[in-house]
C-alpha cells in the first residue's frame, strides 16, 4: 500500500504543480490564485464525491440486513475476524458478476455487489470474495483507489482517464488483497473458484467504458469490460489465470509450469495422464494389452503315499491279546 500510495501522491503532487505554474504563467499572481482555487475545488471532489459518483455509474442501491440476511451475516462474521467496521452494503442490478469497494476510510467503506455476482457464486465463494474486498479495506488501498477514481472521473477524454489509472494501479495490490483474503476466508480456492467464474462471465458479459463507471474499473474484483477497444485502455488488473496459480500455491497444490489440469480433465486424463478407472482404456493402450500366457508349470505334487507302520502300534495288539489270556487263565 505503501508504494501505491507513493505512486498516487506523486502524480497528485505534479497535476497540481503543472496546474499553479500554468496558472502563473498564463495570469501572474491572479492566474495563480485562480489555479489554487481550482485545485483545491478539485481536492474537495475528489475526496467527497468519488464514492457517490462511483456508486451512482453502478446505479447501486443500500440494502438492509432483512433484505439480505445471509450478505450480512457473512460481512459480519469476515468483519469480526478481521477486527474491521462492518461497511455498508450496495446492491447494483447489473448481471456481470461483480463487486467493489469503494470510500474515504474503513468506517465509511461501502461493498457494492451485483446481482450477477449473487446469482452466480456459491456461498463459499461470496464469503472469499466479500473477504477479497475487506482485504483492501484493511489495507487501506480503497483510500487512495476511492481518490483515483474520482480524479480520472473528472477527466472527460476517455485515453487520459485510462493513462491516469494505469499511473495508480498497479498488479499488486490485487494479489496481496487475493493472499490475504485466501486466510481471511479461511479457503483459498474457493478464491481461486470464484475468479474463474467471475472472469468468464464477464467475457460473456462486458460493461460499456464511459463516464464514471469507467473510472471505476480499478476497484472491482475482475476486469469489467472487454479486451478489445477502448475496454483494453483500463486493463489494470492481473491475468486470472496468473492470481489462481497464486491461490492454488497458496493452498498446497502446486503446479507445474504448461500444466492445464482443466485440459487434461477434459481429455478424461487424470493429473499425470492415467485414464480413470471407471473408463475403459483406449485400444492399444498399456491397460488394455492381454498378458502373455504364464508357460506351464511343474504338475502339483499328488497326496503323500503311507507311512510305515510305527513298531508301537503292530505290539499293542500282542499286548492286548497277552492280558485277555492272562485274564482267561
Amino acid at each position: 500500500m505503501h508504494c501505491y500510495g507513493l505512486r498516487v501522491a506523486v502524480l497528485g503532487g505534479v497535476l497540481c504543480g503543472l496546474s499553479l505554474t500554468g496558472g502563473f504563467l498564463l495570469g501572474g499572481m491572479a492566474g495563480l490564485a485562480v489555479a489554487t482555487a481550482i485545485v483545491f475545488a478539485v481536492g474537495w471532489v475528489v475526496y467527497f464525491q468519488s464514492e457517490r459518483a462511483v456508486l451512482t455509474a453502478m446505479r447501486a442501491r443500500p440494502v438492509g440486513e432483512v433484505e439480505r440476511p445471509e450478505l450480512y451475516r457473512l460481512v459480519r462474521e469476515l468483519c469480526r475476524d478481521a477486527r474491521l467496521p462492518v461497511p455498508r452494503l450496495f446492491v447494483s442490478p447489473a448481471m456481470q458478476p461483480n463487486i467493489l469497494t469503494v470510500g474515504s476510510s474503513a468506517r465509511s467503506a461501502a461493498v457494492c455487489c451485483t446481482e450477477g455476482l449473487l446469482r452466480v457464486l456459491s456461498v463459499g465463494e461470496l464469503r472469499a470474495v466479500l473477504a477479497h474486498e475487506l482485504a483492501h479495506v484493511s489495507r487501506r488501498d480503497i483510500i487512495v483507489s476511492s481518490w483515483s477514481a474520482g480524479l480520472a472521473s473528472l477527466v472527460a477524454f476517455c485515453p487520459l482517464s485510462a493513462l491516469l489509472l494505469q499511473l495508480t494501479a498497479s498488479y499488486g495490490r490485487e494479489y496481496h488483497a487475493d493472499a490475504e483474503g485466501a486466510l481471511l476466508a479461511g479457503d483459498p480456492m474457493a478464491l481461486a473458484s470464484a475468479l474463474r467464474k467471475i472472469d468468464m462471465s464477464t467475457a460473456a458479459l462486458p460493461l460499456r467504458p464511459r463516464g464514471p463507471l469507467a473510472a471505476s474499473a480499478h476497484l472491482m474484483i475482475a476486469h469489467p469490460f472487454s479486451y478489445g477497444g477502448f475496454g483494453r485502455l483500463f486493463i489494470t488488473h492481473p491475468p486470472t489465470g496468473e492470481r489462481v496459480r497464486r491461490l492454488e500455491a497458496l493452498a498446497g497444490y502446486p503446479r507445474l509450469p504448461g500444466s492445464d489440469p482443466s485440459a487434461q480433465e477434459a481429455r478424461g486424463c487424470g493429473p499425470a495422464g492415467v485414464d480413470p478407472p471407471d473408463r475403459p482404456a483406449p485400444p492399444g493402450s498399456a491397460r488394455n494389452r492381454s498378458a502373455p500366457p504364464a508357460p506351464p508349470g511343474p504338475a502339483p505334487p499328488g497326496p503323500a503315499p503311507p507311512g510305515p507302520t510305527r513298531p508301537g502300534t503292530a505290539r499293542r495288539p500282542a499286548r492286548a491279546s497277552a492280558v485277555t489270556r492272562g485274564s482267561e487263565r
